[in-house]
């Protein structure tokens, strides 16, 4: 590993939907500025749902080849339906100067690559010599990887079409059989690297023995992206999305009204992630942060904007909220007890039953008798309330809606007065909210059906009509 940072070598991670649309990638990024385009590692997602097609759809749940192999059958058919999908992609790429033949090539030996595989644990499974789960789960990351092989290969081909230098960096490991760890394989594919005169493509899956799904699930492409950038040390790393990180979503407050965040800190990063509004995943972000690496947030087809600069320590010089989000898809789990109050360690078993259940909260408020959780939708089961029944007197589920005002130096009085004047005049009930000492997320619980309203709503008082000059920048 690299001691100091390196300015001449740039890390820069591409999501799937900016990959689908690679022709404006070529162009907005990778051959942008004829000066720089050697010295640069790009870590590839799969072209925009092949991961969901492989494994299962990220939001909706809908089921994939994973879930047909975990049943022991269709999951051939179901391979070869995806080889006929990613061929299809293939041909959409011919323009841009891709060769169907070679990419349809690779596409049959990965895939056929995967069935062997997949095969083998399927008689594994059978024969019951190994824990199914962990069998399942190597299935995944065999899975998980066929997508970020394929997007990378073709950016391969299509730079080298472009008269590129470019080499292809296949984490997945398919062609060897050594037992690396992530961190291992990343240093040893990085190693003597000298990128001076090409470009590297890198896949955002990486083998490894601790498996990167079983300890980062979906994010793991941005991992890969952290892992490597902490490797090579570059002088900031770049993620390239499909949008700004603005003041709130584009689609809920109209484009007008949202205004582009030119800098923040890692800390609000984390705020972010943890509502579901993901700039980069906190544990991709924290060795990064710890490393000293700032990260550049930019917006895959406006080039020439600086985009979002995270560091560690940025505060606003002028005290005001940046960024207004939240997410509709939470459960307010309320437990009442007369007994709780006074009582040294009540929360703590309701902790111990939450852990049981593999539940992390979002939002806790408290009071003498009653405690309330914000969970995610998916993490109330069944299951869970039902234990919660059996042992406290009054269990509430309420499907709710949270919206946070966040930002690096909110510390203003009276912010939160204005926040909540601002959801009174918009008709908004306030169920929850909760704040902390250092002040960098306002938080509060809300119905369901009102939160659009309310995001409209913050933005306009908080943001746009906040008395501090903040432009676009």
């Amino acid at each position: 590993m690299q001691d100091v940072q390196n300015s001449k070598i740039s890390v820069e991670k591409i999501g799937g939907t900016s990959m689908t649309a690679f022709g404006d990638v070529l162009r907005h990024i990778m051959l942008y500025d004829r000066s720089r385009i050697y010295g640069r590692i790009y870590v590839v997602s799969a072209y925009s749902g092949v991961t969901n097609q492989l494994l299962e759809h990220k939001k909706t749940g809908e089921r994939g080849i994973y879930a047909l192999f975990a049943e022991g059958k269709g999951y051939q058919d179901a391979l070869a339906n995806l080889a006929t999908s990613l061929k299809k992609l293939n041909a959409g790429y011919a323009d841009l100067g891709l060769p169907p033949d070679v990419a349809d090539a690779f596409v049959d030996q990965r895939i056929g690559q995967a069935r062997e595989y997949l095969n083998a644990m399927h008689h594994v499974l059978a024969s019951g010599y190994l824990s199914r789960k962990d069998v399942l789960l190597a299935a995944r990351e065999v899975l998980a990887s066929i997508g970020e092989s394929h997007s990378a290969f073709n950016s391969v081909e299509i730079l080298k079409a472009n008269g590129v230098n470019a080499v292809l960096m296949d984490l997945a490991g398919f062609d060897d059989n050594e037992a690396w760890t992530i961190d291992e394989r990343i240093a040893h594919s990085f190693k003597g690297l000298d990128l001076s005169d090409k470009v590297v493509v890198a896949t955002g899956y990486t083998k490894g023995t601790e498996g990167i799904m079983r300890e980062f699930d979906r994010g793991y492409s941005e991992v890969t992206f952290s892992k490597i950038a902490v490797e090579v040390r570059p002088a900031e790393a770049v993620i390239h999305k499909e949008f700004h990180l603005s003041s709130a979503d584009p689609n809920l407050v109209g484009l007008e009204n949202a205004i582009v965040v030119g800098a923040t800190n890692y800390d609000v990063a984390d705020q972010l992630a943890d509502v579901g509004m993901e700039a980069i995943h906190p544990k991709a972000a924290k060795p990064m942060e710890l490393a000293g690496i700032p990260i550049r947030l930019k917006n895959t087809f406006e080039p020439d904007h600086p985009g979002t600069l995270i560091t560690k320590d940025f505060v606003g010089e002028r005290a005001r909220v940046e960024i207004v989000t939240g997410t509709d898809k939470v459960t307010l789990i309320e437990i009442h007890d007369p007994s709780m109050v006074g009582t040294v360690g009540f929360d703590a078993g309701l902790m111990e039953v939450f852990c049981k259940h593999g539940v992390s909260y979002i939002l806790k408020a408290t009071n003498a008798n009653s405690i309330a959780h914000l969970v995610w939708d998916s993490q109330a089961t069944q299951e869970l309330v039902a234990e919660l029944e059996e042992t406290y007197q009054v269990v509430t589920i309420k499907p709710s809606a949270i919206v946070c005002a966040i930002g690096s130096n909110i510390s203003i009085p009276g912010v939160l007065a204005k926040a909540a004047q601002a959801l009174a005049d918009a008709h908004v009930n306030v169920n929850c909210v909760s704040q902390t000492l250092r002040q960098v997320n306002m938080q509060f619980v809300i119905e369901r059906e009102d939160y659009k309203t309310a995001v409209k709503a913050l933005n306009m008082a908080l943001c746009v009509n906040s008395g501090t000059p903040v432009p676009r920048v």
